[in-house]
């Protein structure tokens, strides 16, 4: 038996920052003994939480299910522990797998140079069994590995996810730096939006926040798109129990009223490129987008308002973005009195353009460069 397979344990990776909102979300999803670590949450889990919480977590980026733990102070011991493996549980000589190896504060040094030691100790198990192997396909395998070296031990899981969770399948068209889908979830859940008041983005570029936004308010599962999960190639799956989990989670998908949810932009591009990705999703059509500057917009009352202002590569300099964010603050204080506001920028020293004192910072990630989200109680 495999690590999972004795203990029921599971890895839920998760920004930094994230974590004790994650444990909530993946609790409510059914996970048990949920323990916060170092970018994620170690839980126990049944066949069917795994497969839900893969299904439907906002949150996470990847579910890890551990096969093998063992110490590991050279490629030589990596490559033989590795062969003892019973790999054909989990492949076979016709399937494709694909490795994502780190390696931190150990003798092997080189996370890529160990991915290829497994990778050769894989291959060659099958060689001497048959004469074949399996083939490596970076873009769509059939089993999703990882390996992790801290400390001269090694952990060698299946990522029960496959393509990391923040894909979700909406996002056809961009505009340029766009927002992680699980950075703009997770806004939304710091923002505490209940659905008792309108949703406003009214620098909504290619609409990323508010299609998150509607997902989680009418309970679509964030990854419904999604066609193949990693959990599929794990040698106990079962199809049954994972149609039901879907036909749960479905059932469970509500309707949202029109003018809840609203976005805004001045980039017309960027109006079609949100029409068209909000397209993609059950009730995408009840978004109200419109081309506008938020200088013409009307007063936002009593409403919450998000918002990833452009910055960096999205505006020509500094001092047109520092420019911009003025404005955009002299707007919140004059025209959105009994509002909320939630500011994501990437580059934390611009937030004083806004020139508002925030109730709260918190320091957020978006495709590994640091940000932070400000909230602004406009009294």
């Amino acid at each position: 038996m495999f690590s999972y397979q004795k203990n029921n344990r599971y890895f839920a990776q998760a920004a930094n920052g994230v974590e004790g909102i994650a444990a909530k979300e993946i609790s409510e999803l059914g996970a048990t003994e949920v323990k916060e670590s170092y970018r994620g949450l170690y839980f126990s889990a049944d066949p069917a939480t795994l497969y839900r919480i893969n299904l439907c977590s906002r949150l996470c980026s990847r579910i890890s299910a551990s096969l093998i733990l063992f110490d590991c102070h050279s490629s030589k011991y990596l490559y033989k522990t590795a062969f003892k493996q019973p790999w054909e549980l989990l492949l076979d000589e016709n399937k494709s797998f694909v490795i994502s190896a780190t390696a931190v504060n150990s003798k092997i040094k080189h996370s890529q140079y160990a991915a290829q030691v497994l990778k050769d100790a894989i291959v060659d198990y099958f060689r001497e069994k048959s004469g074949r192997r399996p083939s490596v396909d970076k873009r769509t395998p059939d089993l999703w590995l990882d390996l992790y070296i801290s400390n001269n031990k090694a952990t060698i899981s299946i990522n029960t996810s496959g393509e990391s969770l923040h894909r979700r399948g909406y996002r056809e068209e961009s505009v340029e730096a766009p927002m992680q889908e699980t950075l703009a979830a997770t806004i939304i859940k710091f923002s505490g939006w209940d659905g008792s008041k309108p949703i406003i983005d009214p620098m909504c570029g290619s609409g990323t926040l508010l299609c998150e936004a509607l997902m989680q308010h009418a309970n679509i599962p964030a990854n419904i798109l999604r066609q193949h999960f990693g959990f599929e190639a794990l040698p106990d799956f079962d199809p049954h129990i994972w149609e039901s989990v879907k036909k749960e989670a479905a059932a469970a998908i509500r309707s949202v009223p029109d003018g809840l949810i609203i976005g805004s932009d001045s980039n017309s591009e960027a109006i079609k490129a949100a029409k068209n990705n909000a397209a993609n999703i059950t009730s995408g059509i009840k978004i109200g987008f419109s081309t506008k500057s938020f200088q013409k917009l009307p007063a936002i009352k009593n409403s919450v308002i998000v918002c990833n202002p452009p910055y960096g590569v999205r505006l020509k300099n500094k001092n047109e973005a520092e420019t911009l964010l003025k404005e955009f603050g002299n707007f919140l204080k004059q025209q959105c009195t009994g509002s909320t506001a939630f500011i994501y920028l990437g580059k934390k020293d611009l937030l004083k353009s806004v020139g508002l004192k925030p109730s709260w910072k918190k320091q957020l990630n978006n495709g590994g460069l640091e940000g932070i989200l400000a909230k602004y109680t406009l009294y």
